[in-house]
């Protein structure tokens, strides 16, 4: 008889399953239909999907779809509240622990694959911050454009740019920022750290979809948010005070329709960017 072995630490780690892809893909109605299949419970990995009023931007889930499948981390921060993907990782991880007591599935679902690395295998201590080499980076920004940041880090640390949308003014900043202060890549600091924890038995199912049929189904997407009300939704924020400046206002749609309503585009452009800069983040990786 053939022996079979079976890896004992795995086997008594708690499963999980990940749905992860680019946004418009269809990952709310997949996971909603893996939840039901096996009675699980969707534990939200999008990074605006944890901040309140910000629905319609953010594709949430609506009332009905969590009424049929209960969701976790959805909700739980105002827009100026400061997060991080640490954070959320240990968040999202005494969520997990919860729901295997509970003898529950956890079906983890989103497109920050920041936040999906923090709760499978944890995130490196970053050097710190040098708020001075900071400073001069972010005027530099200002004044000649992410773009020529963005070159610079592709001949410092051309993995990290790989990575990194040429627009990302912030992750761009941080990469440059970590070379200077410790002369070494941010992508070699995270070799190091290799996000070696793995404390669940994770099922990672990526989606994706033809290119030309998710460029499509994003700009039909735009178009619905529009017509649900995402220009209401961004000058109802404004009127509670979370300003632009916020991390979480800075998002694609928010800060599109911010620049309309401060009428610095006309609202086509506004629209065509809207949807141009959605494909562009399409194509980064969960």
């Amino acid at each position: 008889m053939q022996e079979i072995r079976v890896d004992a630490e795995k086997s008594a780690r708690p499963k999980v399953i990940v749905l992860c892809g680019p946004t418009g893909v269809g990952k709310t109605r997949v996971a909603l239909r893996v939840a039901k299949t096996f009675s699980g419970q969707i534990v939200n990995a999008d990074s605006m999907q944890v901040y309140r009023y910000m629905d319609i931007g953010t594709a949430k889930p609506g009332p009905e779809e969590q009424r049929a499948v209960r969701h976790h981390l959805i909700d739980i921060l105002d827009p100026d509240e400061p997060f991080s993907a640490a954070a959320y990782g240990a968040m999202a991880r005494k969520v997990l622990h919860g729901l295997e007591q509970e003898g529950v599935l956890p079906v983890v679902v989103g497109g920050t694959g920041l936040y999906i690395k923090a709760l499978l295998h944890g995130l490196f201590e970053e050097p710190p911050r040098d708020l001075g080499i900071r400073a001069r980076l972010k005027e530099e920004a200002e004044k000649r454009g992410p773009g020529v940041l963005h070159g610079r880090l592709q001949r410092v640390d051309p993995d990290t740019a790989r990575r990194v949308h040429p627009n990302d003014t912030l992750r761009i900043i941080r990469a440059l920022e970590v070379h200077e202060a410790t002369g070494i890549p941010l992508s070699r600091h995270h070799a190091r750290h290799r996000f070696a924890q793995h404390p669940f038995d994770a099922l990672k199912i990526g989606l994706t979809r033809q290119r030309p049929v998710l460029y499509e189904r994003i700009d039909r997407r735009v178009d619905r948010m529009i017509a649900g009300g995402l220009l209401e939704e961004v000058s109802f924020l404004l009127g509670r005070g979370y300003g632009p400046g916020l991390k979480s206002m800075q998002a694609i749609g928010y800060r599109h329709m911010v620049r309309y309503i401060r009428k610095k585009t006309s609202w086509d452009a506004t629209v065509e960017t809207l949807k141009r800069d959605t494909r562009r983040y399409a194509q980064r990786p969960c």
